[in-house]
């Protein structure tokens, strides 16, 4: 096949969860050239046809999400008279859920994307992050999750992950030679999580950041012989102070928020 190859994404709804399915396949062919055509709020017949006239001018593979059933027919029996190789990426869960629930599915078109509470949750978690990112406000008692950590230990990206998810994080970063807000050691109500990373990997992190910023680098912000002290102090504090604490050093911001949201429904699960 000349040129890249062609993955079409249709859907019903926005396509979001089509989309990030997509992605995540498609990373794992990072050698291959692929070009990605998207059709969302595909409702009608009509609308089915336009988008199967473009799919049919660009053959390649076809993964949709389509809740309605006579029009998931029908895109299926067109797909399959062009010869067009196609697959529901939802078909596999909501089948899988619903043999182990022994109860039919609802047909909901777009049911993941409804504003409702969860959703006002996560922008309400969003809001209060943001205010609260880097120490820039120590009135944490709202706050379900603090982070703690020297600089460059993935505080702020791991806040904002968490919030996405619907918990109010903050984060306040650790200084080496100075004592922590005295406020963060009364906090009951939040579960404060310490992060650390590898001096050799900090120092490293910090330098790159030094010269995109054109900044001096000989300092003891990137002496390792300093960093090595400043992790060995912050891991201290964690122990002292009862928090849990997590080595970020080859984790990514994803793995150190799952870690995150682990610790705090246990602590949930503790409470009741």
């Amino acid at each position: 096949m000349n040129g890249p190859f062609h993955v079409h994404l249709l859907s019903d709804a926005t396509g979001e969860t089509l989309h990030s399915v997509a992605k995540a396949t498609l990373a794992q062919f990072d050698s291959v050239a692929v070009q990605e055509h998207a059709y969302t709020l595909v409702r009608s017949e009509r609308q089915l046809q336009r988008a199967l006239e473009r799919i049919r001018e660009n053959p390649g593979v076809v993964l949709f999400t389509v809740v309605n059933q006579p029009l998931r027919d029908e895109l299926v029996a067109q797909l399959s008279l062009m010869g067009m190789p196609n697959y529901d990426v939802m078909e596999g869960p909501v089948s899988l859920l619903q043999r182990f629930f022994d109860v039919p599915k609802s047909y909901k078109t777009g049911g993941q994307h409804e504003v409702d509470q969860k959703y006002l949750q996560r922008m309400e978690a969003l809001n209060y992050t943001i205010e609260h990112d880097d120490g820039s406000n120590l009135s944490l008692e709202e706050a379900e999750v603090i982070l703690v950590g020297a600089s460059r230990t993935s505080k702020t990206p791991t806040c904002v992950y968490l919030a996405i998810r619907g918990v109010r994080a903050a984060n306040v970063p650790l200084v080496l030679g100075l004592e922590p807000p005295p406020e963060l050691l009364t906090f009951s109500k939040p579960l404060i999580v310490g992060l650390w990373a590898a001096p050799e990997k900090l120092v490293l992190i910090r330098r790159n950041r030094l010269v995109t910023m054109g900044v001096e680098e000989d300092t003891d912000y990137v002496s390792l012989e300093k960093v090595r002290q400043e992790v060995m102090t912050t891991r201290r504090l964690y122990d002292r102070e009862g928090w849990p604490s997590i080595d970020v050093t080859r984790r990514s911001v994803e793995e150190t928020a799952a870690q995150i949201l682990n610790l705090l429904a246990d602590r949930r699960r503790g409470e009741h």
